[in-house]
């Protein structure tokens, strides 16, 4: 399954949910420095996904913060909640 992304590096409370333009939001608390805000956000939707996190593969996006992934496995149902979550 690939979908787009949106990470909020910094953040106070990191978690996956939400929608902004079409993107699922993942806020990270990790900075937006050497890619450690996209290791971990690639960390956090494997995390919500429930897979492991060589599942979840970077597509595009490697200096935005909008991002596409690739989810091995991943499931249409989960992506809805987490959609419709805070």
């Amino acid at each position: 399954m690939r979908l787009t992304i949106r990470v909020r590096p910094g953040a106070a409370r990191p978690g996956v949910g939400g929608e902004q333009a079409g993107a699922l939001v993942v806020r990270v608390s990790a900075p937006a420095v050497g890619g450690r805000a996209t290791e971990a956000a690639l960390a956090a939707v494997a995390a919500a996904f429930g897979v492991r996190r060589e599942a979840v593969t970077l597509v595009t996006g490697k200096t935005s913060r909008t991002k596409v992934v690739e989810v091995a496995d991943g499931d249409p149902r989960i992506l809805a909640g987490l959609l419709g979550g805070p």
